[in-house]
């Protein structure tokens, strides 16, 4: 049995009543102190893990300066803080061991966009994707970009002064920003541009101010000596710029800029915003080594390209394994004979189009020359101008990051050196001694980044569970300091110091490096501001963070191996944070995006699950056997009774497995992460696994036992279907369903029944379809059922098997065998494994009559693939049941039928769990309805928020009707519904329960067609 996880992680009393004031003072923010939405929060897209006291989620301004009014009291002297925005730093930013102020759950307004004069004011929780989302209508868009842009915060940016493709042109966001409201340690307000008027005395804005501006005038020349002239200007007190020389002016603005929320909090931004270009085309091109890539990037720049962008071949390589590749990969071809092994993607941008142009032909022109003399390595390239290619292709290129996490084996690809920066002229030298030194210690690494700039994202694969191979992170990490400083660069271009900060001394020296810490000491006196990051205050003995500090490697070791590999889509979240993601049309993360509790994201789970291993592996646990156990043994009485006991006690003891329970219960298994994630971190199935040890422990809720029989219920209940309706739609049945049970719409059985729907139907019959002709076996079809459509939508399976006999073929109805996906879901792993066993033994055996099998609900025929191969493993047997567009596609041509004439186009909602385990399939459904004179236009839309039984329980209503108002409600609105097609049972059911109307499956559709 499970044992309880007691251990708590008590915060530190002065936070308790520093938190019980704040919120007696009346901030209106959330607090959080329980260990899992710490947790959640302990790590970043680094390899650190600091876990803070508490989380504190502000709503306004004058929350923030609240938080800093009260922690001004001598009591709270200890109490410290460090801003938090999307959390995809990579070097520990945000992390810190004293209270994390996260902006990015209600600050995330945009307050004024100014169209005439192109500026725009916004909260900074904001994050990028939705400023340029909310600007765009006004032919604008922010322009510093960055890899984590539908995730990352502006406030984010601005500390880290981020930067990314383009910069050469666009610069870093700094140059964009006008003004900061900016809210000190002590809770005074200051507006950068004074427009409020300039601090008081006794303020620590007053002192900043003063202080600042007296040190970046008496030490200009020391500061212009030592900032080197590179695109990638300093980030950390970016004193440099903050003094204009022409009009003698100083802005407080750009030393806020880049301080990593060491001085103060950002609250607001004012942002100027740049014209859309109206002319853009990518030149991709192709190369037989990565250092080709790499020399020959000059002569792009030296062409008047906006950007390059370089891509070795390990990141293709990744690309290619990933579901972005199918976007793409008509985009960036492989080139005959020749392997690729490095592309260059360059950017042409601007107002005019047969400027662009021009210079586009001239580049082509050099490279058609260069590839008849054999020159630079260039094998081969592309162009592409229509936008929608664009953008897929810096898609992909955005995920690279995530893409070398997912390399197979322990080690992974670590970032700590992945952002220096040197003259461009020097880079291929520079990288070209960078790989002498990874090769001498035999690592592998992939390489990425803006070659225009001189910045290259270089990613050495460690496994930091293994201590020596931690050793060698901060030994590599001394020899790129000294590297950087011999070719003329910096360790930090564009990802900020964080955990590097102990470099800035030995780079700014002494006297530079005294005044940057009397800065600190002017805006921030006691060190409360995200401390050791940047600087320590002038006259204190606080200590800057370390490269050595403690990392996510440390915790993750004290779990057996064993389990870390068997448990390894939750284990290998390297924190890239793409769950993440603002667009509510991408299918991950539906809960997280509801919520804006990261706890309800793959990450914040993956991290918990990772944690819940650690404590078991504390007390001795061997999880492997305990896992065996539950599916292996029965249940005797005394351990039943035990487990209602512990559940009967549940809210009275502490058990950290119940704070993962919760994180696991808002998912809605939809599996978008298993494919969506660049490392694959498959929620779904490590939650079936840590279920199914839970209720080893604590006995199940009613409705989990509902669920997980349904299948075998169905087919009784339909004996019956209209008298089991009749009660069903009792009022005091659906109130005691509610109340007892805690499962609420449940929906109607068809009648007729299938059965009696499909009469005629050819009958099943092994034997006499093993007589079938190879040609007589082509034209039939074996219809596979599954328990929703044939049980609540039998109309969908009706109609397939018209369709099937209007297009020519013999329609056979197989017997109805549970799927058990339900099962799975609940964690009844014992009972799904005994499920998939039957049914894949029987279609193991249908399978060798090579009749093709198909099934229509995308996600219980993906369950046979997935699932089934999870659970059953190398014991599933030889069988394949496709999808109805699957099956249709490769067919077309033998479907010898005249169409009826359809102008009026066809809208496609995809199932979330379709899209993301078969790419293609919208694109594939549009070719079928091509090919029968119809046009089928995909819907952007993400999860619908039914996904199976989820929906119907009582404590997920208010999230499903949530996660469906964030995209299914808008497009339905916007779209005739007679013209919408929805190809999940899931789906269709969510759409009736809240549209009123019964939308159809694709092939209904197509059924009216032919």
């Amino acid at each position: 049995m499970l044992p309880r996880l007691e251990l708590q992680n008590n915060v530190d009393p002065v936070v308790v009543n520093f938190l019980k004031e704040l919120q007696s003072q009346g901030f209106s923010g959330d607090v959080e102190t329980q260990y899992s939405s710490r947790l959640a929060v302990a790590t970043d897209n680094s390899v650190y893990q600091q876990l803070p006291q508490a989380v504190i989620h502000p709503r306004t301004t004058q929350d923030v300066a609240l938080i800093g009014r009260v922690a001004c009291r001598s009591d709270y002297e200890r109490v410290t803080f460090s801003p938090r925005g999307g959390g995809t730093g990579t070097n520990g930013q945000s992390l810190t061991k004293g209270v994390v102020v996260d902006l990015s759950r209600y600050m995330n307004k945009i307050l004024e966009v100014n169209e005439q004069e192109g500026w725009v004011r916004v909260q900074t929780g904001v994050v990028k994707d939705q400023l340029n989302d909310a600007v765009r209508p006004y032919g604008y868009f922010f322009s510093p970009d960055l890899s984590t842009s539908n995730r990352a915060t502006l406030g984010g940016m601005i500390n880290t002064d981020a930067s990314g493709q383009g910069s050469l042109k666009y610069g870093k966001t700094s140059d964009h920003v006008l003004s900061l409201q900016a809210v000190f340690a002590d809770g005074s307000v200051l507006e950068t541009d004074l427009s409020h008027g300039v601090p008081e005395s006794g303020e620590y804005a007053f002192q900043a101010l003063k202080v600042t501006e007296q040190v970046c005038r008496d030490k200009r020349q020391q500061i212009v000596d030592k900032f080197p002239p590179l695109n990638r200007f300093l980030t950390g007190y970016d004193l440099k710029n903050a003094l204009d020389e022409q009009s003698d002016s100083f802005d407080i603005t750009r030393v806020l800029c880049g301080s990593e929320g060491s001085l103060a909090f950002i609250t607001e931004a004012k942002l100027n915003l740049t014209p859309i270009p109206k002319a853009r085309t990518l030149v991709n091109i192709k190369y037989n080594s990565f250092d080709s890539a790499l020399r020959n990037a000059p002569l792009m720049v030296e062409a008047k390209a906006l950007s390059v962008e370089t891509v070795d071949s390990k990141v293709l390589n990744l690309a290619k394994q990933d579901i972005v590749w199918h976007t793409v990969s008509d985009l960036i071809t492989d080139v005959p004979g020749q392997e690729m092994l490095g592309i260059n993607i360059v950017e042409f941008a601007g107002q005019d189009q047969s400027e662009n142009q021009a210079l586009v032909a001239s580049l082509t022109a050099r490279i058609e020359q260069m590839m008849a003399n054999g020159e630079a390595g260039i094998i081969g390239y592309q162009v592409c101008d229509d936008l929608p290619s664009i953008n897929r292709i810096y898609n992909m290129r955005k995920k690279a990051v995530g893409l070398l996490g997912a390399a197979k084996g322990r080690a992974k690809p670590v970032p700590f050196t992945e952002d220096t920066c040197v003259p461009p002229e020097n880079l291929a030298d520079f990288i070209a001694e960078f790989r002498e030194l990874l090769d001498s210690k035999q690592l592998a690494y992939g390489m990425f980044g803006h070659v225009d700039a001189g910045v290259l994202h270089v990613r050495p694969a460690l496994d930091i569970c293994d201590p020596a191979q931690e050793r060698m992170m901060h030994e590599i990490s001394d020899q790129v300091v000294k590297l950087v400083a011999k070719y003329g660069g910096l360790m930090w271009g564009e990802h900020g110091k964080g955990y590097r900060s102990e470099y800035g001394p030995e780079f700014f020296g002494e006297e530079l490096f005294t005044e940057l810490r009397r800065v600190k000491a002017a805006f921030d006196p006691h060190n409360k501001m995200n401390p050791g990051k940047i600087c320590t205050p002038l006259d204190s003995d606080f200590e800057l963070v370390k490269v050595t500090d403690t990392k996510r490697g440390y915790f993750d070791r004290q779990i057996d191996v064993k389990v870390r590999d068997s448990f390894k889509q939750a284990m290998e979240c390297n924190g890239n944070g793409l769950c993440f993601n603002y667009d509510t049309a991408s299918p991950m993360c539906p809960s997280m995006k509801v919520t804006a509790d990261r706890r309800h994201s793959p990450k914040g789970r993956a991290g918990l699950v990772r944690e819940w291993l650690r404590q078991l592996t504390e007390q001795g646990i061997d999880i492997l056997d305990l896992e065996q156990q539950t599916l292996n043994a029965t249940t005797p009485v005394k351990a039943l009774l035990e487990r209602v006991r512990n559940r009967i006690n549940q809210p009275k003891e502490y058990d950290f497995s119940h704070e993962v329970y919760e994180a696991m219960n808002g998912c809605l298994a939809c599996k978008a992460c298993a494919s969506q994630c660049p490392i694959k971190v498959d929620v779904p199935s490590f939650r079936s696994r840590f279920l199914n040890i839970y209720h080893s422990r604590y006995q199940r809720p009613a409705k989990d036992y509902l669920v997980a029989n349904i299948e075998t219920l169905l087919p009784i209940m339909a004996k019956a279907p209209k008298l089991v309706n009749g009660v069903i739609k009792q009022s005091w049945v659906k109130n005691l369903t509610a109340s007892t049970i805690g499962y609420v719409d449940t929906p109607l059985l068809s009648t007729p029944t299938l059965a009696k729907r499909t009469k005629s139907v050819k009958t099943f019959d092994m034997r006499e379809l093993s007589m079938l002709s190879e040609s007589e076996r082509e034209n039939h079809v074996l219809i596979v059922q599954d328990p929703f459509t044939s049980y609540y939508d039998a109309d969908v399976v009706e109609d397939f098997v018209k369709l099937v006999l209007r297009l020519g073929k013999t329609p056979v109805l197989l017997p109805f065998k549970p799927n058990g996906k339900a099962e799975h879901i609940k964690g009844f792993l014992k009972k799904f494994a005994k499920t998939a066993q039957n049914t894949a033994a029987f279609l193991t055996q249908v399978a060798e009559l090579d009749i093709a099998m198909v099934g229509v609900d995308p996600a219980l025929v993906l369950c046979y693939r997935d699932e089934y191969n999870e659970i059953l493993a190398d014991k599933r047997g030889h069988f394949n049941v496709l999808s109805v567009h699957e099956w249709m596609l490769p067919r077309l041509t033998s479907f010898a039928i005249e169409a009826k004439d359809s102008s009026e186009p066809w809208y496609l909602l995809g199932h979330c769990t379709e899209k993301t385990k078969m790419p293609n399939s919208e694109k594939e459904w549009g070719q079928i309805f091509a090919h029968f004179g119809a046009q089928l236009q995909p819907v952007a839309v993400g999860c619908c928020g039914m996904a199976g039984t989820f929906g119907h329980e009582v404590d997920k209503l208010q999230m499903s009707k949530d996660i469906y108002a964030l995209s299914w409600r808008g497009q339905l609105d916007s779209l005739p519904k007679e013209r919408c097609l929805i190809t999940g049972y899931s789906c269709r059911s969510q759409v009736k329960r809240f549209e009123h109307y019964q939308a159809k499956h694709p092939l209904q559709a197509l059924l009216q067609l032919v």
